[in-house]
């Protein structure tokens, strides 16, 4: 999502454009890390000495409201948050280190099952869990290496 003017983008989805609010939306355009509130707060506390979690908090039930974000239920522990993206795609949540990655869906839902017949599909929500490639490839190495030195 490419949007020139956060300012005029927000005020035409009827957000009023605070300083913080605008701070908190270019951050998750220009953080594709689906973040928590905290992750949030931590990220822009040092350019904002003003800003409250709380303010995060509404910010983000904000945005929610207005349709700007989405909420990720991929993670149990807590929220996390992506820029509204009506392109299907899907999260996967790596177990080991814990990062959420966006993946490419398509999918027809009238070919998934008959147990759909008749029904309205609004949304379609896909969630991934297992090991990212990156760790498998850091596990791989680690058994390699433990299996060379015990030679």
């Amino acid at each position: 999502m490419m949007i020139n003017n956060i300012d005029v983008y927000l005020r035409e989805k009827g957000v009023k454009p605070s300083y913080q609010r605008k701070r908190i939306f270019e951050y998750m355009m220009n953080n594709h890390t689906h973040p928590s509130v905290n992750d949030i707060y931590e990220a822009l506390i040092g350019e904002i000495p003003t800003l409250s979690k709380a303010t995060v908090y509404n910010t983000m039930n904000l945005f929610l409201e207005h349709q700007l974000i989405e909420v990720l239920p991929i993670d149990t522990n807590e929220v996390r948050f992506d820029i509204y993206n009506p392109k299907e795609h899907g999260h996967f949540k790596c177990d080991v280190c814990g990062e959420i990655f966006d993946v490419n869906i398509k999918i027809n839902v009238e070919d998934l099952s008959d147990d759909l017949l008749g029904f309205q599909v609004d949304a379609e929500i896909y969630n991934f869990r297992g090991t990212c490639r990156l760790c498998r490839e850091k596990a791989k190495e680690a058994e390699l290496l433990s299996t060379s030195n015990a030679v």
